[in-house]
């Protein structure tokens, strides 16, 4: 029988911005941030060669690891085929129902090295999926993490700022250098820990708050009245319906000339209230 790992063929796909975490420090900082225990279900995104998972199914009652390369896939699964803790799921994680993919369990855990080219993607999608998630401790390109982090008034903030700060309270654990991976990206990465609110309060439609944060980015450069203005879709129908944007900004009390990214969530909320 061949010694030779399942993974030992295995190349790096660009495509699928694969960069495989190898450092044993960063590895077992973030298992210890996370903190496995032996009564949950975990979800462990884009496990890779395995790097995380060797620990996570000697201490999570359950592990679900999801991957989409159809050449990692089987290497995982012959791998840690001796864990009957461990279920692998061969699926694209952004079209993934995890809360199917959990049951019987009822709600689990995230941990994940997430590929730089589907980040934003994917966390969007895990929230959309928050009833059944409780926490994500995931790796991020460092801008990322700047960006989902930044206040209101700095110019990182964007779609993606908002988007976190309404659902999560995020916690930035450290910064991984760009040599803790191979094949080494040319940036910084940073692991972060993204815990679910209860709720979203205060704003009476969060389909209304969406399409007004995504239309109010539409234009950075451009004030929050002109980029109300040109919204489309059902969006302008509501604000037409409401007397046009200028009398929707004065009844929610924000400045017709500021722009998107000076906005407080609670700012964002009075605005789609005016509306509703």
């Amino acid at each position: 029988m061949s010694d030779k790992s399942p993974f030992a063929d295995h190349r790096p796909t660009k495509r699928l911005g694969q960069n495989f975490l190898h450092n044993p420090a960063v590895i077992n900082r973030i298992i210890e941030e996370f903190a496995p225990q032996t009564d949950e279900t975990v979800i462990e995104i884009g496990p890779g060669k395995g790097a995380l998972t060797h620990q996570l199914v000697q201490r999570a009652g359950r592990v679900i690891a999801v991957e989409f390369d159809n050449n990692l896939a089987p290497a995982l699964r012959e791998s840690f085929a001796v864990h009957k803790n461990f279920t692998l799921i061969h699926a694209d994680a952004l079209a993934l129902d995890f809360c199917s993919a959990i049951q019987p369990a009822k709600t689990a855990r995230v941990v994940a090295n997430l590929p730089y080219n589907i980040s934003t993607a994917i966390l969007q999608h895990l929230i959309a999926q928050r009833h059944c998630i409780e926490e994500m401790v995931v790796m991020l390109q460092k801008e990322v993490v700047d960006r989902i982090q930044a206040p209101a008034g700095s110019s990182d903030r964007g779609y993606l700022s908002v988007l976190i700060e309404a659902y999560c309270v995020t916690e930035k654990l450290f910064d991984v250098a760009p040599g803790s991976f191979r094949p080494q990206p040319k940036i910084w990465s940073s692991v972060v820990r993204l815990t679910f609110r209860t709720q979203l309060s205060d704003v009476r439609s969060e389909e209304l708050l969406w399409l007004l944060v995504s239309a109010g980015f539409m234009q950075k450069r451009k004030t929050i009245l002109n980029n109300l203005r040109n919204a489309t879709g059902k969006l302008q129908q509501v604000i037409k319906d409401n007397g046009g944007a200028s009398i929707v900004l004065c009844k929610a009390a924000v400045d017709l000339q500021r722009r998107a990214e000076t906005l407080t969530l609670e700012e964002w909320g009075r605005i789609t209230n005016a509306l509703c």
